[in-house]
């Protein structure tokens, strides 16, 4: 498999599906690990980046993980392939960064629920990736892969401060939890900076679509722990899963009730001015249309908008993407192009579903 052949299908994290889907887009559990013996990747000279990057690539794609694991390597991969394995949510930004050029490569599942990146911040980190509210389900899959790994490979770890790592913050249990949050009634009622700060007291993370420094394009909010040293990988879970992410949930489908009952006309009107745009316009940016299209997946999963389903929504976050774009199409564009593509590639397939 390469990374072109990806734009088939929707991401795991953009299927659609799954618990509280209309809330939660994707529920995501993150290891990080090192192999001892070895400096932590910012130390390592290239011979040992290489020897991690042997030891670990056998490791990864092991049956006993997946059947069907595939190997990529990001150094062999052209600028294109690794963006779009960015806008899958597959790989990080700094890893796909040619400046970062180093023996480095991903294994995935077939199915992209799991990730393993090999020589990125840290010596491996894994993730696992699931379709709405499902944190358990998640946590289940990445404890198997975690076992396995240590298996065969001896992990950095110290009985005071547990698996060690590059950043001092994912120390302890090495363990990110975090959701993906279409929070749109949040935003339009202005209540999403109380949000916000509440999370921030909760020693939580709220970053935008793409994580670290990204912005939430498209009133899509990652919430996840800053804190991994002191609780166990359990208390973790289970903070996020009986009080962080319902009162959130609660706070959202409170809005959105709010909007009908007070705010009907502006609702509506706000709705159908995105699907008219989505459909009409000649030019559109990529902020722009996950702005709009936002407000459509609002009105669909609040019955207000009948003309689309909620997957054919979800899928266009990710195809007008730029690398998805460009492999639709089959030609590199400029972004003018790409403006221009992207607005007949909607009409198309909006005007169809």
């Amino acid at each position: 498999m390469t990374p072109g052949r990806m734009i088939d299908h929707a991401g795991e994290w953009l299927r659609g599906e799954g618990p509280e889907s209309d809330v939660v887009i994707s529920s995501r559990i993150r290891l990080a690990r090192n192999l001892a013996g070895f400096p932590f990747v910012n130390r390592t000279n290239t011979r040992q980046k290489h020897a991690i990057l042997a030891a670990c690539r056998e490791r990864v794609t092991q049956r006993r993980i997946a059947e069907n694991a595939v190997w990529i390597g990001i150094d062999d991969a052209d600028a294109l392939d690794r963006q779009l394995l960015v806008e899958r949510h597959l790989i990080s930004r700094p890893f796909a960064n040619p400046k970062n050029s180093l023996p480095r490569g991903v294994a995935l599942g077939a199915d992209e629920t799991f990730a393993i990146m090999v020589n990125e911040e840290d010596h491996l980190r894994v993730q696992v990736l699931r379709s709405g509210m499902q944190l358990s389900e998640a946590f289940d899959q990445i404890g198997r892969i975690d076992d396995v790994l240590e298996e065969d490979l001896d992990f950095a770890y110290s009985r005071r401060f547990g698996y060690l790592t590059a950043c001092p913050t994912n120390a302890g249990t090495g363990i990110r939890v975090s959701v993906m949050l279409h929070l749109p009634a949040l935003k339009l009622t202005g209540e999403i900076d109380k949000v916000k700060r509440a999370a921030r007291e909760l020693h939580l993370a709220v970053r935008g679509m793409f994580g670290e420094g990204s912005d939430a394009h498209g009133d899509l909010y990652q919430v996840s722990n800053q804190t991994t040293l002191g609780k166990t990988e359990e208390e973790i879970l289970g903070d996020f899963q009986k009080t962080v992410v319902p009162q959130i949930i609660a706070y959202e489908n409170q809005a959105r009730q709010l909007l009908v009952k007070q705010r009907e006309a502006q609702l509506d009107d706000r709705i159908w001015r995105a699907w008219g745009l989505l459909t009409s316009a000649r030019v559109m940016g990529t902020e722009e249309v996950l702005q709009l299209l936002s407000h459509v997946r609002l009105g669909v999963n609040l019955g207000r908008l009948a003309t689309v389903d909620i997957r054919t929504v979800n899928e266009l976050f990710l195809l007008t993407q730029p690398a998805h774009l460009q492999k639709l199409t089959g030609e590199p564009m400029e972004p003018a192009e790409r403006r221009v593509a992207r607005a007949k590639m909607l009409r198309q397939r909006l005007k169809a579903s």
